[in-house]
């Protein structure tokens, strides 16, 4: 049995689309001196005097084809920093680049130019016209872009059909539910084909239930299309299910980046940790984030005897089979291999078990959990080529959601109980004359 994960990220990792280079943001009647007293050393609440430190010093790189999550609570700047990121509002201090431009130094004229035809935006509460039909709507920035109307509307019906609004085409948004207005926002931001979408609280307005299939859908798109996207939101098991990488931010500061896996795993400080305690942790977590290394392991071509003497050493009554080339094969338990020896046998195919579950390293913990309760067997983790990479025992797994570690002793690793013991082992190997020879 092989259980694969279904997300799929894009693999380019080396071009940069936006680049934010120590950002401030400051709102007041001396905006620079706050930023100099910051700068200085000062805090957000010294300087509150003088105004609102919105956005301090933030720094990041977002790689082309990844959704990068901007994650805070309400007040810790991740909108004004969104909003910087189109020129939207002007940083204080910094720089922000987007491709190759730097707008932060550009004209008015050459800002509107990036808005165009390189960054796109989707809003919380949707932003429709509500005197245009749905394809009018989607149509809208094509047409700002000068876009003759034939060819426009037949681009933003090929969008209408990606994002599941076939037959609406000529509906008005106040004929939509609230998920489908919002499908067309994202129509709209789609049709423009810039290379970064950024979206700003996008499904928070949403019912939950449709809330979850506007990011399953987004994940969809962002795989299909290969689009850079920047998204702000307030709920971590948003973040966790939609980032690539999640950048943490707390009054106005940047506080940790990283993988829903890093920050879950290792929280760079108390606020952080505390903030993703209650996140559901199988649906972030994945096979190879909590796998352990093999222990007991034969090839094929080892036999029987040295499956036993590999068992005898580890302790352990299952020893993991590989060809020769490395690749998984299955599992054997001893008291099977023991019958193999005593029958003169050598074929350890003969006695593979069938229900030994491999899966892939990205594989989230919350597809193991079914495989795992119907095999007493720890589950193999496996790379594209089948070669082991280790195993996750039934233990580990239910630790690892629990947020329990095995190491304190509180849960103690067991492996399947051995149906023979080490002596009776012991015995069959001195018994066929290979007790002390190499294996």
């Amino acid at each position: 049995m092989v259980c694969t994960g279904e997300r799929v990220t894009n693999s380019n990792t080396a071009a940069i689309a936006v680049k934010a280079n120590h950002i401030y943001k400051a709102f007041g009647r001396r905006p620079q001196e706050i930023v100099k007293m910051l700068k200085a050393g000062k805090s957000r609440a010294e300087i509150s005097s003088l105004g609102v430190a919105a956005v301090i010093d933030a720094s990041f790189e977002v790689k082309k084809g990844e959704i990068f999550v901007v994650m805070g609570l309400s007040g810790s700047g991740k909108s004004t920093l969104i909003r910087m990121l189109n020129g939207l509002w002007d940083a204080t201090s910094g720089t922000v680049t987007v491709g190759d431009t730097d707008i932060t130094d550009v004209s008015a004229a050459d800002l509107r130019e990036v808005r165009r035809k390189s960054v796109s935006m989707v809003f919380q509460h949707f932003a429709l016209l509500p005197h245009r039909t749905v394809i009018d709507n989607v149509a809208y920035g094509l047409e700002i872009q000068g876009m003759g109307k034939e060819e426009r509307l037949a681009k933003a019906q090929t969008v209408i059909d990606l994002v599941g609004l076939a037959g609406w085409a000529d509906n008005m948004p106040s004929e939509l539910s609230g998920g489908m207005q919002q499908r067309v926002g994202l129509g709209r931001a789609l049709a423009a084909d810039t290379d970064v979408l950024l979206m700003d609280e996008a499904f928070s307005a949403l019912d939950p239930l449709i809330r979850r299939e506007m990011q399953e859908q987004l994940i969809e798109l962002q795989a299909a299309l290969s689009k850079t996207i920047i998204f702000i939101t307030h709920d971590l098991n948003e973040a966790m299910f939609l980032g690539d990488r999640i950048a943490v931010m707390r009054d106005g500061r940047i506080v940790q980046i990283g993988t829903p896996e890093e920050i879950l795993t290792d929280p760079a400080n108390d606020y952080v940790a505390q903030f993703v305690q209650d996140v559901d942790r199988a649906r972030v977590l994945t096979a190879a984030s909590v796998m352990e290394p093999v222990r007991a392991v034969v090839t094929t071509t080892g036999g029987p005897r040295a499956a036993l003497r590999i068992m005898r050493d580890f302790q352990t009554s299952v020893a993991f089979v590989l060809h020769r080339d490395g690749s998984f094969v299955g599992v054997v338990r001893d008291r099977d291999v023991l019958g193999l020896v005593k029958a003169g046998e050598t074929d350890l195919l003969k006695i593979i078990l069938g229900d030994a579950v491999s899966v892939r390293p990205d594989t989230p913990l919350v597809d193991l959990v079914e495989p795992s309760v119907e095999s007493a067997l720890s589950i193999a983790v496996v790379d594209d080529k089948r070669r082991l990479l280790g195993v996750i025992p039934r233990v580990t797994l239910l630790a690892a959601i629990g947020n329990v570690s095995t190491q304190t002793g509180s849960l103690p690793v067991i492996e399947p109980r051995s149906t023979i013991s080490m002596s009776d082992i012991a015995d069959t190997l001195r018994d066929t004359a290979l007790e002390g020879s190499e294996l």
